[in-house]
């Protein structure tokens, strides 16, 4: 699973071919022991445990990079490698 964004301990990554169990184009933060799959559409958190700080954290950068990741979504889903992410600043 490739490590796309890495800020404020959060650690966001991307599944290659990662669509039967959620459907839908989401990644993957991990901060620590909690986890969380955020869909990145909606931003929506819908599977995990992240605190709730954290989540908005990572919200917030979904809606910042939006474009970004919906691009490495399509790279990642016909097995292409997936570009890094700027870091929520």
């Amino acid at each position: 699973m490739p490590t796309i964004s890495l800020f404020y301990g959060i650690v966001i990554s991307l599944y290659y071919f990662d669509n039967e169990k959620h459907h839908t184009p989401h990644i993957h933060a991990k901060y620590q022991d909690f986890s969380g799959v955020f869909d990145i559409l909606s931003g929506e958190m819908i599977e995990g445990d992240l605190p709730k700080n954290k989540v908005k954290l990572t919200v917030a950068w979904i809606e910042i990079h939006k474009e970004d990741l919906i691009a490495d979504w399509e790279l990642a889903s016909t097995g292409q490698a997936v570009f890094k992410i700027e870091p929520l600043k």
